[in-house]
């Protein structure tokens, strides 16, 4: 489950000061108007309705809170300085998934969790990504932009081998399992939690990079942010305190709708007939990733693919090599542990998405026909987590 989040990983080092827009966006506008879901899901939940109904509002109620808690968190960002602002949009930047998924650790629901995981990078990848290729290229022929093209090879070669390095790590799990007559849960365990420190380290060499040592690889130069990120909802007029009480305050919001979208997803599973690998692996992520669809839709329709890919491949990055490993930590402080074994045929869907993102490589000279292969790929993945069920009964 992700969201759009203005300082993802390849766009940390940006000092650029962005053009306000006088007015509220569209965009903002909608979002605004969305947040009756919220009150709408608690009222429901309280009143025990219809766990479907409760799961659908519930969803809807967390698309405007995780954009306005990523709005705010930049706006935070942005006051602190260039170092502190992209050290915090890195550290916070998925802070919608790592509630929920908290949320739904505590009440035992792990498979969920590490699907939820897996199917927000696929998001990213296909779904985010592909949209930004294609309404691009619906608008113009190539995809260009006045950013250094070496500096877009540099910074797409070490995108494309963290990625390999995230596959690396999901598969070995699998891989012990495979090669081992008898692996006990513990094993498994224990290699997740040195794993997870590893991706942790990983995770802060590559904020190193991006921030100081080759932060002149990232300066991404171009004109004006899209709708989202210099947006009203950003609030950046307003002060200091006001954005972190907000931040609290739509934080603890958030928590409440978390909770009313897990207490009714056992149930709105098992009455739906869709599988729990389904719900997790491609229906939840939607939710907290439309924000983030639109965003790079937005960013193919203005030519700004290289922004978009910043967004989507920064994210998935984002969601593997800090989000998932604290997880795992988290998982072991409060009882309920969580490791890094996730399903093969999830494993094997984010490899297919990495593979094709790869093979793409959203550079200068993108086009919308890469666009519709990445939407393609999704939607083959949709369709076989689908059914996943029926063809392994």
């Amino acid at each position: 489950m992700s969201v759009t989040k203005p300082g993802r990983l390849s766009r940390l080092p940006t000092t650029k000061k962005t053009r306000q827009p006088s007015s509220m966006s569209r965009k903002d506008a909608l979002l605004l108007r969305m947040l009756v879901f919220v009150p709408i899901c608690l009222i429901l939940h309280h009143l025990n309705v219809n766990p479907k109904i409760v799961f659908m509002t519930a969803g809807l109620a967390i698309i405007p809170l995780a954009a306005w808690t990523a709005n705010f968190t930049e706006a935070i960002a942005s006051r602190l300085g260039p170092a502190i602002g992209g050290l915090l949009n890195a550290t916070f930047g998925n802070a919608t998934e790592m509630i929920v998924s908290i949320v739904a650790l505590k009440a035992g629901l792990i498979d969920v969790v590490k699907a939820s995981l897996m199917g927000s990078m696929i998001a990213n990848l296909l779904l985010g990504l592909g949209v930004a290729l294609f309404f691009g290229g619906l608008q113009i022929n190539q995809q260009n932009s006045r950013i250094n093209p070496d500096h877009l090879s540099a910074v797409g070669r070490v995108n494309a081998s963290l990625l390999n390095l995230v596959i690396v790590f999901l598969l070995a799990p699998t891989a012990i399992e495979v090669t081992s007559l008898a692996l006990h849960l513990q094993t498994t365990n224990a290699f997740s939690y040195i794993a997870s420190a590893l991706l942790l380290t990983s995770y802060i060499l590559m904020l190193l990079f991006s921030m100081k040592t080759h932060s002149h690889l990232y300066g991404l130069d171009e004109d004006a942010e899209p709708e989202s990120y210099g947006s009203e909802a950003r609030g950046e007029k307003y002060g200091l305190k006001l954005h972190i009480s907000l931040l609290l305050a739509t934080t603890i919001v958030l928590v409440f709708v978390s909770e009313a979208l897990v207490d009714s997803l056992s149930e709105a599973i098992a009455t739906t007939g869709m599988s729990g690998l389904f719900t997790g692996v491609i229906l939840l992520p939607i939710f907290g990733a439309a924000v983030e669809i639109i965003t790079c839709g937005i960013c193919g329709a203005k030519n700004k693919v290289n922004l978009a890919s910043s967004v989507a491949i920064g994210s998935s990055l984002q969601i593997a090599m800090f989000v998932t490993p604290i997880l795992v930590f988290t998982g072991f402080i409060i009882g309920k542990p969580m490791n890094l074994d996730f399903d093969n045929f999830t494993v094997l869907g984010v490899g297919i998405a990495v593979v094709m993102t790869n093979s793409v490589r959203p550079n200068s000279y993108s086009n919308w026909l890469e666009g519709i292969m990445l939407l393609m790929t999704y939607l083959m993945l949709a369709t076989a987590f689908f059914l996943h069920p029926i063809v392994a009964g």
